[in-house]
């Protein structure tokens, strides 16, 4: 008694869903000027971080989207990276943000 397999059946019709990367609008005013000073601050010689925090000062009221998408322009990382520096430049940016 073999039980015929149907190939039909065998075959996998629900793909994962794809998730598209959200659309960010970088030419805002604000936003061009912030990519700006961390492309300034790398220019001088200064560390990412550097850039990156730069950047954080002037997008303090934007999405984490946002901000990230605007290290990768200005503070030349990766995505991967830029998520990293936001996480760790807002925990030292909450810190000096005591201190004062």
């Amino acid at each position: 008694m073999s039980k015929a397999v149907n190939p039909e059946a065998a075959k996998v019709t629900d793909k994962p869903a794809v998730n598209e990367p959200k659309k960010i609008d970088l030419n805002t005013p604000l936003i061009k000027d912030a990519i700006a000073k961390g492309k300034a601050v790398i220019a001088e010689g200064k560390s990412k971080v550097d850039a990156a925090m730069s950047i954080l000062e002037a997008l303090k009221a934007e999405k984490k989207e946002v901000i990230i998408a605007a290290f990768v322009q200005g503070a030349t990382l990766t995505e991967k990276g830029a998520v990293t520096y936001f996480y760790n430049c807002r925990r030292k940016f909450k810190k000096l943000q005591k201190t004062i």
